[in-house]
C-alpha cells in the first residue's frame, strides 16, 4: 500500500462531497418545476456536472481519463446491452421467487401511455449515470489503484450505503440492498475497467423493479400483497434479491476471471 494513500482517500472523500453538494443545488433550482421535468432535469444536470468533476479531479490526482473507464472503447455498447439484460434478468429472477410463495400477485396497469414507461426509463438511465459516476470511476479506480481492489470497493460501499440512508432507505434495506448493488457494479467496472457494463446492470435493475411494481409504486405492474401478509412478503424478497445478487457477482467474477483483479 502507497504511503501517501491517505491523500488519495481524502481527495475521494472530498470529490464525493462535491457530487453531494451538486446535486442538492441542482435539486433546489429544479423544484419549482413539475416533479417528472424537476427529477429528469436535477438528475441530467447532476450528471453532466458529476462528469466534469470527474475530469477535474482526474487531473488532480494526474491520473489519465482512460484510468477512470470513462472512455468508451470498442466493447462499450456490448457490455452496455448485456449488463441491461442481465439487469433485467434479475430483476424478473426475484419477481418470480416471490411471486412463487403466493400471497402476491401482479396486475397489469390500466391506462398506461407510453410517456408513462419512457420517462421512467430514461430517468433511470441518468440515475445510474449519475451514481456511477460518482461512485465507479475516479472514486473506485484511483482507490484501487493506492490500496487496491478490495479495500477500494470497501470503501466506496460504504459510502453508497450511506448516501441511500441519506435518501431516506431504511438501514436493513441500505446494508443488505445498496451494499450487494454496490458490490455487484464494482467488481462489473473493476473486471471490465469500465462503466458500460456497471450502467447497464444499475439502470436495467432499477427499471425492471420499477416496472414489476418492486419500488413500492406501480410501474407497468403493481405489485398486490395479500393483506396480512406484507412483513413476510418483504423478507421473501430480501432473501429472493440476495439470491439473485449473489448468483450475478459470481458470473461476472467467474466470467472475468481472466483479468485477475484480486
Amino acid at each position: 500500500m502507497s504511503r501517501t494513500w491517505y491523500y488519495t482517500l481524502a481527495r475521494v472523500i472530498f470529490f464525493y462531497l462535491c457530487s453531494v453538494a451538486i446535486f442538492i443545488v441542482m435539486s433546489g433550482l429544479t423544484k419549482n418545476m413539475s416533479s417528472e421535468i424537476a427529477d429528469l432535469l436535477s438528475i441530467l444536470s447532476s450528471a453532466i456536472l458529476t462528469l466534469l468533476l470527474v475530469l477535474i479531479f482526474t487531473r488532480w490526482e494526474k491520473l489519465s481519463l482512460n484510468d477512470t473507464g470513462i472512455i468508451p472503447g470498442k466493447k462499450t455498447a456490448s457490455r452496455f446491452l448485456v449488463g441491461y439484460t442481465i439487469g433485467l434478468l434479475l430483476a424478473a429472477g426475484q419477481a418470480l421467487t416471490v411471486l412463487s410463495f403466493g400471497h402476491i400477485q401482479l396486475s397489469l396497469v390500466a391506462e398506461l401511455k407510453v410517456m408513462d414507461i419512457l420517462l421512467p426509463l430514461f430517468l433511470y438511465l441518468l440515475i445510474g449515470c449519475r451514481e456511477e459516476l460518482v461512485f465507479r470511476s475516479y472514486a473506485l479506480r484511483s482507490l484501487n489503484y493506492t490500496i487496491g481492489p478490495a479495500l477500494a470497493l470497501t470503501i466506496i460501499t460504504i459510502i453508497f450505503i450511506l448516501e441511500h440512508v441519506a435518501a431516506g432507505i431504511p438501514w436493513k434495506m441500505a446494508v443488505i440492498g445498496s451494499a450487494m448493488g454496490g458490490i455487484l457494479f464494482g467488481i462489473a467496472s473493476l473486471k471490465t475497467k469500465g462503466l458500460a457494463l456497471p450502467l447497464g446492470l444499475h439502470s436495467a435493475w432499477n427499471f425492471g423493479q420499477w416496472s414489476l411494481g418492486f419500488k413500492n409504486k406501480p410501474g407497468i405492474w403493481e405489485a398486490v400483497v395479500e393483506k396480512g401478509y406484507e412483513l413476510k412478503m418483504e423478507n421473501i424478497g430480501l432473501m429472493a434479491f440476495i439470491l439473485v445478487m449473489v448468483l450475478a457477482i459470481s458470473g461476472i467474477s467467474i466470467f472475468y476471471k481472466r483479468d485477475n483483479w484480486l
